[in-house]
């Protein structure tokens, strides 16, 4: 479970997240969409720890992610497809992990035979082609066996085998009770993966609902993106999917004004 409220994050006069509440519930694939720069990458940072907010909290399992015991075990993330040493193979760079983590260094070849780059364990990761750097990067996500997940991005430099594979990763691993957050540009690829959709812009939330309900009209997903983040209104759905600090949006989303592993088994979290 990943709990975010009130997030906020500026840069000098520059808010890149602002007063920003949405949960991920596990057991669904949860789409995080957004123009370029609209906060999504920076969300996900303060998600795991790695930005301080000006205000709010983003808890993972109840905790802030520094107070986790073992975060290797309760969260993975792939952030950043070439957060490695090129200098090591993707064996060892999986193995210093597991060490730091309190993995057994068993998994580290099971990961990499989940991602498919068994033949590539001891290549060094300098020389991986951006599809591969991915693999890697999920591999280092996977490794600790977690129950929340965040892939910023996944399908870069993949090629349309590996979409779909990534596809079905993320959707197999929800499929499990895991939480899954993933961020993507790619909307028509949203619409075939996610099941609920969390859309910001500029770093505020536009709409916290279903795939479904937010095509209910009969457009595309793309359509309605693309009318959301022109819009000005805000689109929460139903009660069921909104924040608790949130009030209700008094315009739906057809009348805002235009402006001009397959994983081992594990049982449910």
């Amino acid at each position: 479970m990943i709990s975010v409220r009130g997030l906020t994050k500026r840069y000098g006069a520059t808010a890149a997240v602002e007063d920003l509440s949405f949960d991920v519930a596990p057991g669904t694939v949860t789409g995080f969409l957004g123009p370029n720069g609209s906060g999504k990458s920076t969300t996900m940072r303060m998600i795991m720890g790695l930005d301080t907010p000006d205000a709010g909290r983003a808890l993972v399992n109840g905790r802030p992610y520094p107070e986790l015991a073992w975060p290797l075990r309760e969260v993975g993330a792939l952030l950043e497809a070439r957060a490695y040493h090129p200098g090591r193979t993707a064996h060892q760079h999986l193995t210093a992990l597991a060490a730091g983590g309190g993995v057994s260094r068993a998994r580290v070849g099971e990961v990499l035979r989940t991602v498919g780059l068994a033949e590539a364990a001891h290549q060094r990761a300098g020389t991986f082609s951006l599809g591969m750097s991915q693999r890697l990067g999920i591999a280092a996500a996977l490794l600790g066996d977690p129950g929340v997940l965040l892939f910023d991005e996944p399908v870069n430099g993949l090629d349309p085998e590996g979409v779909r594979w990534i596809r079905d990763l993320m959707k197999s691993l929800a499929a499990e009770g895991r939480t899954v957050l993933v961020s993507s540009h790619l909307i028509s690829e949203m619409a075939l993966t996610a099941e609920h959709l969390v859309v910001i812009g500029p770093g505020r939330l536009l709409a916290d609902t279903s795939v479904a309900e937010l095509t209910a009209d009969g457009s595309s997903l793309e359509e309605a993106f693309f009318r959301l983040t022109s819009g000005a209104a805000m689109y929460t759905g139903t009660p069921a999917h909104r924040p608790d600090t949130e009030t209700p949006s008094p315009a739906p989303l057809s009348a805002p004004s235009p402006s001009p592993y397959d994983p081992p088994h594990r049982r449910p979290r």
